[in-house]
């Protein structure tokens, strides 16, 4: 039985291709199937060999990538990882792929130069041996009974901050939660996701367009106020700090071996020192265990935390650390999340 990971490479560039498939073939664990050179014919191949995964350019001849990845989701769902140029005409493409229902993205060169080919080697086959072994029908998810661990409106009125944090499939997943929050939602809420810091612009002005709330790119000395949103900056780290004027956040650039800048760990650990048990954490989708840290803190200062369920995260990584040590709340699915966040404050 052939347990690899089968996957598609789609680019015009033969070079990148060539790339591609190098990198992909050095896991044992990866199978390369075929390659394409348009969204046309990416549409063709998916439908022909039913990949496990599909890595695609967003810029090519013929069909571009996110109306490949529309045809694609709609007919042949499969997880796809986006490559793009890291400036703000790539952010705002990769963004416009995500929508569709890409699953994540890489770039195409990294933001500081040098050291691309060995930190893609590394990065690409875990992103793809992850996404290729996720549970069949995650890409497209089913609806989900919300698991509650303690009554509806229990602590209504009692929070003062609403942190949220995610990773991979996590830009579409906020913005599903933020767009159930109403104008004059009662709580700042502050935002963690793992992206650069090309794209942390662009994804705050798309979700301030979308949203009743105000959502922006924090700022160092930003003041925590209700209704407004405040988005980690990439490649930066986010703290909440109690100040004689109030509550801001610090912007800082954090130290070269934390793995995630910005970092879910930082930024709800942060919280929890300084609002105690009146922090309701989210732990959404998302590669990995950042979040879990800081949710031990919180439950040791009484705060709350939830988790998004299996069935509805693109990845179940993040939420299920936070959830296999005891540390989550409530599991809910998705669509719940912004109306029990409404619900509870």
């Amino acid at each position: 039985m052939n347990t690899k990971v089968r996957v598609l490479v789609v680019d015009d560039s033969v070079f990148f291709q060539r790339r591609i498939s190098e990198i992909l073939q050095r896991e044992p664990a990866i199978q390369v199937v075929g390659t394409a050179g348009d969204g046309i014919s990416a549409i063709t191949e998916v439908r022909r060999l039913r990949p496990d995964v599909v890595t695609m350019d967003v810029e090519m001849p013929v069909m571009d990538g996110i109306s490949a990845v529309k045809r694609i989701m709609a007919e042949t769902p499969t997880p796809i990882i986006m490559f793009s140029a890291y400036t703000q005409e790539g952010a705002e493409a990769t963004l416009n792929a995500l929508d569709a229902g890409a699953v994540d993205f890489l770039p195409k060169r990294m933001e500081h130069g040098g050291g691309y080919r060995d930190v893609m080697g590394t990065l690409l086959p875990d992103r793809v041996l992850t996404l290729g072994r996720a549970v069949p029908g995650r890409i497209a998810p089913r609806p989900a009974i919300s698991r509650v661990h303690v009554a509806d409106g229990a602590r209504k009125g009692h929070y003062r901050l609403v942190v949220i944090g995610a990773s991979t499939g996590g830009p579409t997943a906020i913005q599903k939660v933020l767009t159930a929050l109403p104008a004059g939602f009662a709580l700042p809420v502050l935002l963690i996701v793992h992206m650069p810091a090309s794209f942390t612009p662009a994804y705050a002005q798309r979700l301030n367009a979308q949203c009743a709330i105000s959502v922006k790119e924090a700022a160092d000395g930003d003041p925590l106020r209700p209704g407004v949103a405040l988005l980690a900056p990439g490649g930066k780290q986010m703290v909440v700090e109690q100040r004689k004027a109030g509550t801001v956040v610090r912007i800082y650039d954090g130290s070269p071996g934390q793995t995630y800048r910005p970092s879910v760990d930082v930024t709800m650990s942060s919280a929890a020192h300084v609002f105690s048990d009146k922090v309701l954490a989210v732990v959404m989708t998302g590669m990995g265990a950042d979040g879990k840290q800081a949710a031990q803190l919180l439950k040791q200062k009484g705060a709350t935390v939830w988790t998004q369920d299996q069935a509805s995260c693109v990845v179940y990584g993040m939420p299920q650390a936070v959830e296999k040590s005891g540390l989550s709340d409530r599991v809910l699915s998705l669509p719940d999340i912004g109306p029990m966040i409404v619900r509870e404050s």
